[in-house]
């Protein structure tokens, strides 16, 4: 996998929150007349991933991303603070994936742990316009440099991103959809960084009344020059522990020399 981690949480996340909206429509979207109410989400994360990434070596990552959210009315606000490790060549990026072409002074093992790049998310759920019309979400991301590039955390430069993303209740199925575009300003560390699209496409459904499983299929354009595009599947199971609890555990497929042989990871939930 290359490790687009906070995307993926929230991917994967989203299925929980199709599921919710099936039960919840109206109060996603009050009438004029009713107050906005405000809701809060805490998340603690863990990520782990190991592949060679086309190397002689691999490359191990570990990534612990803690966030909050606050969803007032229709709009999201979210912060995403991280702290990571990394071992094996500097060539792979959390939220970035396999970048290659490092040059030969940063080609060697590397073994780093500390903060990753902060970022903070903005959206906005768009009011449906039928009983039987899609959700839709428009978001817009902003990650700030604060990782170590020289320790291979990050690449040192500020990145933005927008996201829209769709789903539509089918029966006891949520089908639902994203399309996105990255961009990506050159860094000194890390040269042949390019601006990308990807596209996800996934479903889920009840497996019991606490008990929610689906699957996403996820499609990267290549972040660099010197590597290429990405396709993998990612199922996962979300348990809605109460009201205010939820863990969503998944796991990665890859189908390209770009994704890691092994890849997995957990999110626990709390809504306030």
């Amino acid at each position: 996998m290359n490790p687009a981690l906070t995307r993926r949480a929230r991917m994967a996340a989203l299925g929980l929150l199709c599921l919710a909206s099936a039960n919840n429509a109206i109060a996603q979207n009050p009438p004029a007349s009713a107050p906005a109410t405000t809701a809060h989400t805490s998340a603690l994360g863990f990520y782990y991933s190991r592949g060679s990434y086309g190397e002689s070596r691999d490359t191990r990552i570990r990534y612990m991303p803690v966030s909050h959210e606050i969803a007032r009315g229709s709009w999201r606000y979210k912060a995403t603070v991280p702290v990571l490790e990394i071992t094996g060549p500097a060539n792979v990026l959390v939220n970035v994936g396999s970048v290659g072409g490092v040059a030969d002074e940063r080609s060697g093992q590397v073994s780093a742990g500390g903060a990753g790049d902060v970022s903070f998310n903005l959206t906005y759920e768009v009011p449906a316009w039928s009983a039987n019309a899609p959700f839709i979400d428009i978001s817009a991301e902003l990650k700030l440099p604060t990782a170590d590039a020289q320790r291979s955390l990050g690449t040192g430069r500020m990145d933005a991103g927008v996201q829209v993303d769709l789903y539509q209740l089918a029966g006891p199925v949520t089908l639902f959809a994203t399309a996105g575009f990255r961009y990506r300003r050159q860094s000194p560390f890390y040269p042949g960084l390019q601006n990308s699209v990807y596209a996800s496409l996934g479903g889920s459904a009840n497996l019991t009344e606490v008990l929610q499983y689906g699957l996403i299929y996820d499609f990267r354009q290549a972040a660099s020059v010197f590597t290429g595009e990405t396709h993998e599947l990612l199922p996962y199971l979300s348990w809605t522990v109460s009201p205010a609890w939820s863990v969503m555990l998944y796991t990665v497929t890859g189908f390209t020399e770009d994704s890691a042989d092994f890849a997995a990871g957990m999110q626990l939930s709390r809504r306030w």
